[in-house]
């Protein structure tokens, strides 16, 4: 439940503030890493949930494409 809450939340996102928080959310990705690999990440469950959020991001911006994109077929048609 709380998943998709969470998605509700990226969609109504912009589409400019959607890649700011991509950008952020890989930046997050990074820090857990490099925590992980010096033993300074005490959360461990920390990077599976920012890469399910990156993926959540990439998703919302995988179905707007495909929008405009069926949206632009249909009015070549008429």
């Amino acid at each position: 439940m709380a998943n998709n809450a969470q998605a509700e939340e990226l969609r109504d996102l912009s589409d400019a503030d959607l890649l700011k928080d991509l950008d952020e959310t890989y930046r997050q990705l990074f820090t857990a890493r490099l925590q992980l690999s010096t033993r300074q990440l005490a959360n461990t469950s920390l990077q599976r949930k920012v890469r399910r959020r990156i993926a959540r991001i990439k998703t919302i911006q995988r179905e707007r494409e495909l929008v405009a994109l069926h949206q632009a077929a249909t009015e070549s048609e008429s």
